[in-house]
């Protein structure tokens, strides 16, 4: 398997990529790290060491344990990333680090995903569309909260309520999921599998990059996938940048994965 990989941090002044992505020989990860502001109060580290230590977790998991499932490998990283700063930071407090996360595995003549939170991964099928693997829960409770935040002042005890509760739905049954403190968000996570025979590539990417097609419109699944095989990640985070610029939208961490050869060892 060959994995190509770009990265490009948010253009926001003082701002670290937060993002993370990695590969050992038969299997790639893709981290989203994501912070809450005022998460400096209670964790120490911040989302970056986040999302960077949970990414190197699940690596060396994922090379040193092949035959135990993708969710259960997760749980386990999460599990050691909190046990790594639960000494010394809030690790249960709602606005501590977290993160959403992409894997795909090939594992014999089988491919493997998971996705968990707002990343997303695409499987190229050698028959039909591509495969587009999401995770919706965040997206659909959020943007149940627009109308209340839009109308409560920023700032005001309203607003603040409102955000709270948002909050609380996050790793909580009948809200959304995200790796954290809690390894058993894991296995809420979406995964599934298909022979490698009929998959001719991958990609994983943030909702950083994603936004090529659920934000900005400017292409399809089918017609990013091309670009890809012609042309390399780059070029798609090159025109997601275009594309900010043009509607004067905040950039945020763009990474992509781009895994191809599936079959060879």
């Amino acid at each position: 398997m060959r994995v190509t990989m770009t990265s490009a941090a948010s253009a926001r002044p003082g701002r670290v990529n937060e993002d993370f992505a990695g590969a050992v020989p038969m299997a790639a990860v893709l981290i989203d790290g994501a912070g809450i502001p005022g998460a400096e109060a209670i964790c120490r580290h911040g989302v970056a060491w986040y999302a960077g230590r949970l990414g190197g977790s699940l690596l060396s998991l994922l090379a040193l344990a092949p035959d135990r499932s993708l969710s259960a490998l997760l749980a386990e990283a999460i599990e050691q990333v909190t046990d790594d700063h639960r000494a010394t930071c809030a690790v249960a407090d709602p606005i501590s680090p977290s993160a959403t996360v992409a894997i795909l595995r090939r594992s014999g003549g089988v491919i493997e995903h998971l996705v968990l939170g707002d990343a997303v991964l695409v499987l190229d099928k050698v028959a039909g569309p591509p495969l587009v693997v999401t995770d919706p829960r965040e997206v659909i409770i959020s943007r149940s909260y627009e109308s209340a935040l839009g109308a409560a002042a920023e700032g005001t005890d309203a607003y603040r309520r409102i955000l709270r509760d948002l909050r609380a739905k996050r790793n909580r049954p009948g809200g959304f999921w995200v790796a954290k403190d809690d390894p058993r968000a894991a296995a809420e996570a979406i995964t599934g599998s298909c022979p490698v025979s009929e998959v001719t590539g991958a990609v994983l990417l943030s909702n950083g990059a994603s936004r090529i097609v659920d934000r900005f419109r400017l292409a399809d699944w089918p017609e990013v996938m091309a670009v890809l095989a012609a042309n390399g990640p780059a070029e798609i985070i090159r025109r997601v940048r275009q594309a900010e610029a043009r509607h004067a939208e905040a950039s945020d961490d763009a990474t992509i994965a781009h895994c191809t050869d599936l079959g060879e060892v």
